[in-house]
């Protein structure tokens, strides 16, 4: 006799594959990266993102308010600094009416309950492209580290809600956090990027920024003393319990779709929220293919995204958001 139990039953029909979907995508479970550049009236398309934009801040509020419509509840801002306001040791990063800290008031004005988090690295700042100060040919941990807690600092008292690390230099962390603790930012969040690995990945998101690491003599030509070593997985634990001990709020994986196993381990690990970062070159590499007819572009989007969700992601930060929001409504 057959067994009594079909599988197959509970995918009949759309109707009974909803009723039983164990992972549901909804507008709360997204952060919207967002590019902010000097100018007005800017809305730059990225060559290698297609379909996503920098915005110079006039244009910045006007997407805000539309992302709050759509149900989008906070983003990540990433500043396209001027080459004449780099060196090497991202000084422009502190200004308190940098681009930084006027785009995170832009965004509060545009929409006072938008949760706004930060980037705090040096990369876009500095003349070599790296997430840290560079002497005597290498990147030197615990002066980045404070000088990354002045910078967050200076985002809290701009508004931001979190400041969101994406450096990899051990302990700032804690450095970050005591910083914020001694000026009265007690409330001011960290999401850490705990477990970000030296990936090829990121190429359009540097063009983006215009913040790749410069080919230079006596200086590292990539990011691989820093950034974790693709090939390892139980690093990543450590890494993420770590930044929890010195007072992350938020853990995040970065890249994503590569990835999964480590999200899933750390997920499995942690009892704080964790997020994954959908990066640019996951991103360029569905729209190009979907360009050339290769993939259906609205299904893959879901796929990948669900399969974030259900690898263990509580928070995606993704350039398919928007587009994403759009379709489930």
């Amino acid at each position: 006799m057959y067994p009594l139990r079909r599988n197959r039953r509970l995918r009949t029909n759309e109707a009974i594959r909803s009723l039983v979907r164990e992972t549901i995508i909804t507008p709360n479970d997204f952060l919207v990266p967002l590019f902010v550049v000097e100018g007005k009236g800017i809305k730059d398309e990225i060559a290698s993102m297609p379909n996503y934009f920098r915005y110079s801040l006039d244009l910045l509020e006007n997407e805000v308010k539309e992302l709050w419509k759509l149900g989008l509840k906070s983003v990540l801002l990433f500043v396209k600094v001027p080459d004449n306001l780099k060196d090497n040791k991202g000084k422009e990063a502190l200004n308190p009416n940098g681009l930084m800290q006027r785009a995170i008031k832009t965004v509060k004005n545009a929409c006072p309950d938008m949760l706004v988090m930060t980037d705090v690295a040096l990369d876009p700042y500095s003349i070599y492209g790296h997430d840290g100060i560079i002497e005597n040919g290498m990147i030197v941990n615990d002066s980045t580290g404070n000088f990354l807690a002045e910078m967050s600092v200076s985002h809290a008292k701009a508004g931001a809600n979190f400041v969101a690390p994406s450096d990899m230099m051990d302990g700032r962390i804690l450095t970050i956090r005591e910083a914020l603790e001694d000026e009265g930012f007690i409330n001011t969040g960290i999401m850490s990027y705990s477990a970000k690995y030296a990936s090829a990945f990121y190429g359009p998101f540097r063009d983006a920024l215009e913040s790749a690491p410069v080919d230079m003599v006596d200086i590292p030509k990539d990011k691989k003393t820093y950034q974790m070593d693709c090939a390892n997985r139980l690093e990543a634990i450590r890494e993420t319990e770590m930044d929890i001990d010195e007072g992350a709020d938020i853990v995040m994986v970065k890249p994503g779709l590569s990835y999964l196993d480590i999200l899933r381990d750390i997920k499995n690990e942690v009892h704080v929220p964790v997020a994954v970062y959908q990066v640019s070159g996951e991103y360029a590499m569905i729209k190009a293919a979907a360009e050339k007819g290769w993939l259906n572009h609205d299904q893959i989007m879901m796929e990948t995204t669900t399969a974030f969700k259900r690898a263990g992601a509580d928070l995606i930060a993704s350039y398919f958001a928007k587009d994403i929001v759009k379709l489930i409504s």
